[in-house]
């Protein structure tokens, strides 16, 4: 039998995000992940490829190209695909769409922390950043908590306005301001340099940290991860990789054992009184575009 190739358009619809979490829920309760990262270059070109292997639920390589000059053709700056295979016997169990993946599994990863860390009565939830990412997390959010109120603030005001009629939110040029009136504050930019001032954090809120991917990116300062109880997805994909919690570690400004817990640590990865401040740091590393894939292709094969 011929493995599926599933475009985005093919199953898109058929996903839901509770089901999503719920299947990254059952995901970690199998033996961890093995994964590994290669890159590839040819200026200014890269080849990604992510590859994760769970005992229980098979393998899959996520691959991308990217061509920052694409724009000049009219393409777009990223392509790429995902092949899952069989636990059982290793054949090719479906090749399914890049986008299609990352889009349910970025977005999907923070709101399963936002599910246990932030508060059930969450009623204010701000978007740092006007990108993608956060247009995936209006829709995320509001699944779990379909009357609170959204607010997106991005530095450039009309994309900020534009984005807001888009997602029928509220846009605010004040980004102190949004920060002390949300309850759940989800940053998702591309910024070296912290954005959310740790003063600013009231007690109760939860904060989403998607953005920074890379040792020299940062969305939050020294003081709110002192502040807070801190949280990832996995140890593996975050503590030594990405700026947010690398950078901190390396001063002292936190230490290893502030991290209290990640995905793989259920029983320990809660909030523990409406006072706390709790972040989540997302790390998006393949074990979850795997989790994610079986997820989509368990659905497309249900329609």
């Amino acid at each position: 039998m011929t493995a599926p190739v599933i475009s985005f358009d093919d199953a898109d619809a058929l996903l839901n995000w509770a089901a999503l979490t719920d299947a990254l829920a059952k995901g970690h309760t199998f033996p961890k992940a093995e994964i590994g990262d290669t890159f590839l270059y040819r200026k200014p070109d890269t080849l990604l490829s992510r590859a994760a292997w769970i005992d229980g639920l098979g393998q899959a390589v996520k691959t991308a190209t990217v061509f920052p000059e694409n724009a000049k053709h009219g393409l777009p700056n990223i392509h790429g695909s995902v092949s899952l295979f069989s636990d059982e016997t290793g054949q090719l169990d479906a090749m399914i769409d890049f986008h299609l993946v990352t889009k349910w599994k970025t977005a999907g990863d923070s709101l399963f922390a936002a599910k246990q860390l932030a508060r059930p009565n969450s009623n204010a939830i701000l978007l740092v950043g006007a990108g993608t990412v956060a247009a995936n997390m209006v829709s995320a959010y509001r699944s779990h908590w379909p009357n609170a109120e959204v607010t997106v603030w991005t530095r450039n005001a009309d994309k900020g306005q534009s984005f807001a009629n888009a997602h029928s939110v509220a846009f605010e040029p004040d980004l102190q301001a949004a920060v002390t009136r949300a309850d759940i504050i989800c940053c998702a930019t591309m910024t070296t340099e912290p954005v959310i001032n740790g003063a600013w954090l009231q007690p109760g809120q939860h904060l989403d940290l998607i953005g920074a991917y890379r040792p020299d990116m940062r969305e939050v300062d020294d003081v709110a991860l002192q502040r807070a109880r801190l949280f990832v997805d996995s140890r593996d994909t975050t503590l030594d990789h990405i700026g947010e919690l690398k950078i901190p570690l390396a001063t002292g400004a936190i230490a290893p054992t502030d991290v209290i817990a990640s995905f793989y640590e259920p029983g320990d990865f809660v909030r523990r009184s409406d006072e706390e401040i709790t972040i989540a740091k997302n790390g998006g590393g393949a074990h979850l575009d795997l989790m994610t894939s079986r997820y989509i292709l368990d659905a497309w094969s249900q329609r």
